[in-house]
């Protein structure tokens, strides 16, 4: 994989959502039944400069450009002049070819510590210790939802249950 040229860098690529591509970020997508009890948690993946999402899936699987839960619903941009030492591409290259030799163990090597190392290679703002929990914190401070509808995708079954837990709640003991 070619490094890209540093000039290049400076020159911000766009998002495009129909085509799902996200250069220079973090993507996050809510989980099945998981995001529907607790719904800041969820799956991510980091894309490449020309936006292509890499995410973590399985053990031994890294996807591309196929999410393992949807497309994203959240989005992090970050700013590859920040990687202060791997670039990029390069980064996230050798995080996937790291991690298509994992297992996945939900709780303790997954799809944050796949993002995670791929930030820790390039040393992004200067920092190895991108762990899975600062993944999680820093994605929920920054990420900023797609759309109105990618919001309703990411809490609507949240919300319905809640709703009818609190309803059923109302009627048997009021």
């Amino acid at each position: 994989l070619e490094s890209p040229d540093r000039e290049h860098l400076k020159i911000p690529l766009k998002m495009n959502d129909d085509k799902h591509r996200y250069p220079y970020s973090i993507v996050w997508t809510p989980l099945p039944l998981i995001s529907w009890i607790i719904p800041f948690i969820g799956h991510v993946g980091i894309c490449h400069s020309n936006g292509i999402i890499r995410d973590f899936q399985g053990p031994y699987v890294i996807g591309e450009d196929d999410m393992a839960f949807g497309w994203p619903t959240m989005v992090w941009k970050l700013d590859p002049n920040l990687a202060t030492k791997m670039p990029w591409d390069e980064a996230v290259h050798e995080a996937c070819e790291v991690y298509k030799e994992r297992v996945h163990i939900l709780c303790w090597d997954n799809c944050h510590n796949h993002v995670g190392y791929a930030l820790n290679l390039m040393r992004y703002k200067g920092s190895a210790n991108y762990s899975m929990f600062k993944i999680f914190f820093l994605m929920m401070i920054h990420g900023k939802y797609l759309s109105f509808t990618a919001f309703l995708k990411s809490w609507l079954p949240f919300l319905l249950w809640t709703s009818i837990v609190i309803f059923i709640i109302f009627v048997v003991y009021v």
